[in-house]
């Protein structure tokens, strides 16, 4: 098992580092090259640079992932790709994507996505706090300690 991270806009990534050190668990942190650092990362964590094409992360990722490995994405058509692919895929306002959520997930995506196309203006993600954080922390950690 692996933790896969789509991580070019992901505000959890010490999080996930420090909670995959405690139980031994390898990360891959999935980037665009336009997000190039030079951070000295622990040796558990290996960092995977794509092309910034569109959706270059989302496809290096699905082809990295076997199945039981986790995934961090917020991203709901990666989730979806994931899902048949038996993985547990997390958010990281600290939910799971399930079969029974998904397509909710996707209608509401599509929703906004045409009401955006129609001049509406629609709102973004809320701030991310703290409970947030420690949400995904616990539920991270819960499926770290259930897969070993």
């Amino acid at each position: 098992m692996k933790i896969l991270v789509d991580s070019d806009a992901c505000p959890v990534i010490d999080t996930i580092i420090a909670t995959a050190k405690t139980c031994d668990t390898p990360v891959i942190l999935v980037k665009s090259h336009d997000h190039y650092s030079n951070d000295i990362l622990p040796s558990h964590v290996k960092t995977i640079y794509v092309d910034p094409g569109f959706d270059a992360s989302d496809y290096k990722i699905i082809k990295l992932a076997n199945t039981n490995d986790i995934v961090v994405t917020q991203d709901y058509g990666l989730a979806s790709l994931l899902l048949t692919k038996k993985c547990h895929v997390i958010h990281h306002n600290g939910f799971l994507f399930t079969e029974d959520n998904i397509d909710r997930f996707l209608l509401t995506r599509h929703l906004s996505a045409q009401a955006r196309r129609a001049g509406q203006r629609t709102k973004g993600p809320k701030p991310y706090t703290n409970e947030n954080r420690n949400t995904f922390k616990s539920l991270l950690n819960q499926l770290i300690c259930s897969q070993k």
